[in-house]
């Protein structure tokens, strides 16, 4: 992209953005640009209570597509995928950045975050306990639709003079569509989800993380009430250490991070519900009864399902594109193989995590106790967790606290690559330091914004980044299939085995 495209582009997304800044208080501010591209980007297929955005839909019909189409593949190449992430089925012939299990891991500190603790509690506000019965058939679902994104990442990746490698949506819809013919089409898609991208990134990966973070810290530490900026000002600082090494720098630091924090939230569930056990069998029968005959939910069951399957979206990211982008570093030989990897990323993020957590919302009662009403209404989902584990052991909020800041974090740095690969597509690599800065910025803005504007501006970004990727992988899935039955094929035939370096 040429210097003149880069003001126009610049002028177009930004002017109004700047306007809003300088006419309002910073809290409206980001109140402000949901207005602006909701208008844009949004629009209700099913007007009224039980409202349906558009782009929920889009996801929904995309993931039961592709699901559909290749076979389920979701359950049948799980047990495959685990070997490949243990390194079984390593060659001589993988190339690549970090290794696949790195890839993941990298992909997982993106996802598993505040979305797994603050957007099931809000989620289950609004939708009641049925939300989680759709959050869930969504994770199943989007396992395919991630198996799609990661194996068309590396099908149309592409290694640049200094070794870095560019891939993702930015890649599969300009060179793919080029592939029927399509390339302005494709190219204009391309750069549609980078927009997109480098957005969500400034909202889903940054802002979003540090206000829903901050609520739950400040239960904690009185200093950080009087003082937000002081949050997003550290927060800031930490991150920037991390992101300014790149990727391998990021993918080690996920590596370390994200089990250890995965396993403490989870063990952390897990006694809240085993101290619980007797009340676990009415959450269950909540989640599946309310899923189809909500009782005094927002919508009915539109409005359960709609909280579902858009929560999901925010904490899996499957239909979005943004973690195909990691997935296209990884050192495979078959891009098949890192699809089946990433097929762990919406089990992991949403089936058990969110699960955990929605068990624990549901068994205390917080969704819908009166005495939670002001942080229900403020969209403070991370706190209104936070007063779940409290409810059941004093010093409980403090393990929350830990892991929401860890989720945090893991969540930006992750995403800062995301944005800064997409912001590096349309202006090219000397203007990735640009965008890091304003990625920091964005980190400590967020600390002194509303939380509910934060959501709705988060909400916006990050599934408008489906519309473009989705019709990409309606058009390319037929490559998909073909690679899929000629990597089962040589599965079968026990070719893939011989060639693994691990049984040499």
């Amino acid at each position: 992209m040429g210097i003149r495209p880069f003001f126009i582009l610049s002028a177009l997304l930004f002017t109004p953005l700047a306007q809003a800044a300088q006419a309002h208080p910073i809290d409206d501010f980001f109140g402000t640009i949901n207005g602006y591209l909701a208008s844009v980007i949004f629009y209700d297929v099913f007007p009224g209570e039980a409202s349906m955005p558009f782009i929920v839909a889009w996801l929904i019909v995309a993931a039961v597509y592709l699901t559909l189409r290749f076979s389920f593949v979701n359950l049948r190449m799980m047990g495959h995928a685990f070997h490949v992430m243990r390194g079984k089925y390593r060659t001589a012939d993988d190339k690549g950045e970090v290794t696949p299990f790195q890839a993941l891991t990298t992909a997982l500190s993106a996802t598993v975050g505040l979305g797994n603790i603050a957007g099931v509690a809000i989620a289950i506000s609004i939708g009641g306990p049925g939300a989680t019965f759709w959050m869930i058939v969504a994770g199943f679902l989007g396992m395919t639709t991630k198996f799609t994104e990661a194996t068309l990442a590396q099908m149309y990746r592409e290694v640049r003079p200094d070794g870095r490698i560019m891939g993702g949506p930015m890649e599969y819809l300009s060179r793919g569509f080029a592939e029927f013919n399509l390339p302005r089409l494709g190219k204009g898609f391309a750069i549609m989800f980078a927009i997109f991208a480098v957005l969500g990134s400034f909202g889903a990966g940054s802002a979003f993380q540090v206000s829903q973070s901050l609520g739950a810290v400040q239960e904690q530490i009185s200093f950080f009430r009087d003082t937000p900026i002081a949050y997003g000002l550290l927060m800031g600082l930490a991150v920037g250490v991390v992101i300014i090494g790149g990727l391998r720098r990021i993918a080690h630091t996920a590596e370390a991070v994200v089990p250890t924090m995965i396993l403490i939230y989870l063990a952390a569930c897990l006694w809240i519900v085993l101290t619980n056990i007797d009340a676990v069998p009415a959450a269950l029968g909540k989640i599946v009864t309310e899923a189809f005959a909500p009782i005094a939910v927002a919508g009915g069951m539109v409005g359960a399902l709609v909280q579902g399957f858009k929560r999901a979206a925010f904490s899996s990211e499957a239909g979005l594109g943004s973690a195909a982008i990691v997935h296209s570093t990884a050192m495979v030989k078959y891009p098949v193989r890192q699809g089946m990897v990433a097929l762990y990323e919406p089990f992991i993020d949403t089936i058990i995590i969110c699960t955990m957590t929605a068990l624990v919302i549901i068994i205390t009662g917080v969704y819908n106790d009166p005495a939670t009403l002001a942080l229900r209404e403020a969209s403070k989902g991370a706190a209104l967790t936070s007063v779940a584990f409290s409810s059941q052991v004093s010093w409980f909020p403090v393990i929350l606290t830990l892991c929401v800041v860890l989720f945090a974090y893991s969540t930006m740095i992750s995403w800062s690559y995301y944005g800064e690969r997409c912001w590096t597509y349309l202006f090219g690599e000397r203007a990735s330091l640009v965008y890091r800065v304003v990625f920091l910025a964005f980190i400590v803005v967020a600390s002194i914004a509303s939380a509910a504007n934060m959501l709705d501006f988060t909400d916006l970004l990050v599934l408008a980044m489906a519309f473009p990727n989705l019709i990409g992988l309606y058009l390319l899935s037929g490559k998909v299939k073909a690679a899929l039955g000629v990597y089962l094929s040589r599965l079968k035939s026990g070719e893939l085995d011989r060639e693994a370096l691990s049984r040499r």
